[in-house]
């Protein structure tokens, strides 16, 4: 499975989720931002609200999801789409980095809790083996990015 890098799409997706790939450096190289739902890791995203710009959804998702609100987004506006997945959806993610060491995982109005169980910083390694099939390209992607 092949994730698109900048390439719109042929046909309009069901519905657009979009995230970011959080990093932060430390002297032992890059870490990367997990949340983890029930068993079930990913980075912070959620969906695209009605006129919402899909940028804007990934800032407010990722604030929304872990209080991180210093993103600097030092690689620009580029970003990597999944395939199609579940019933059609597809996730947009963008790269950016924070100095925000400690997560707080905020209630949810909507359900009363938080949206996720658990949140790790990560190696490249550690997420590759946390993440599943459909994210592999968007952390080779991030991974490519923070090389150049």
């Amino acid at each position: 499975m092949t994730a698109k890098l900048q390439t719109p799409m042929r046909s309009k997706p069901v519905c657009f989720s979009a995230g970011v790939v959080v990093v932060r450096r430390e002297s032992t190289g890059w870490r990367l931002l997990m949340l983890r739902s029930y068993q079930h890791w990913d980075f912070p995203k959620g969906m695209v609200e009605p006129g919402e710009a899909l940028l804007d959804a990934a800032i407010r998702e990722t604030a929304e999801e872990t209080s991180i609100t210093d993103l600097a987004f030092r690689w620009g506006e580029h970003y990597c789409e999944t395939e199609p997945y579940g019933r059609g959806k597809v996730a947009r993610y963008y790269l950016a980095e924070t100095a925000t060491k400690t997560i707080v995982l905020p209630v949810s109005p909507q359900i009363g809790r938080p949206e996720h169980d658990e949140w790790r910083w990560v190696s490249f390694g550690e997420a590759a083996h946390l993440l599943p099939p459909r994210l592999q390209p968007v952390l080779v992607w991030a991974r490519k990015l923070l090389e150049t």
